[in-house]
């Protein structure tokens, strides 16, 4: 089965605003978290392409030099028109199922990607840490449903599923819980990044450099 990952990534500029001051540079920040993601899916074995939806130049460049096909998003409408940019993207590639993956989980462990890509559920939600978000959508057919992120989406993407005639499943992916948006989230990744041995090399240099500084 032919199965794409699809990163929609907002402007740097506009990135995790809601970060306040735990991390000075924000837009740094983003585009390190999002070379982490990338390479974390070029090494998962079930995938057979990546795309990036985005209106940064600098999220296209990483992408480019990363072999993921990059997709313009002009009006930058949110996180779920920017989905749907990727979804028509991938069906055109021929994609018989997508995975929708944040660009903003750089402790992502290809194990856990390869291992939540063998469940064959039309839709496979992963929530997020909280329980209230979604962090992870696995969609088989790519248009089985409409994503609608946002907050309340999981409960929003299970009666969605439903409503397309299945059984939402749900799975719990421990680094892809690791989005980070607010200083609690950041506090998280921080203290998981502590944990894990290997993975989100970028990120980690760029949170040493800030601790030496």
């Amino acid at each position: 089965m032919r199965t794409v990952a699809l990163l929609p990534v907002k402007s740097f500029g506009m990135a995790k605003q809601r970060l306040g001051h735990a991390f000075p540079d924000r837009p740094a920040l983003a585009a390190a978290m999002v070379a982490d993601v990338l390479e974390a899916l070029a090494a998962v074995p079930s995938l057979d392409g990546v795309i990036v939806v985005t209106a940064e130049p600098i999220a296209a460049d990483i992408a480019g030099r990363m072999a993921a096909r990059v997709v313009h998003d002009p009006e930058e409408s949110g996180q779920s028109d920017a989905a749907a940019r990727g979804i028509a993207a991938a069906l055109e590639d021929g994609a018989q199922r997508v995975l929708l993956v944040p660009g903003d989980c750089p402790a992502l462990d290809p194990e856990e990607v390869e291992a939540l890509l063998a469940r064959t559920a039309p839709v496979v939600i992963v929530p997020d840490r909280h329980g209230t978000g979604t962090n992870a959508l696995l969609l088989s057919p790519p248009d089985v449903m409409t994503p609608a992120f946002g907050e309340g989406s999981f409960e929003r993407h299970s009666r969605l599923a439903r409503t397309a005639g299945t059984e939402p499943e749900v799975a719990d992916v421990r680094t892809l819980g690791l989005d980070v948006d607010t200083p609690d989230d950041f506090a998280a990744l921080k203290r998981a990044l502590a944990t894990f041995p290997g993975g989100a090399v970028r990120t980690r240099a760029l949170l040493d450099e800030a601790v030496a500084a």
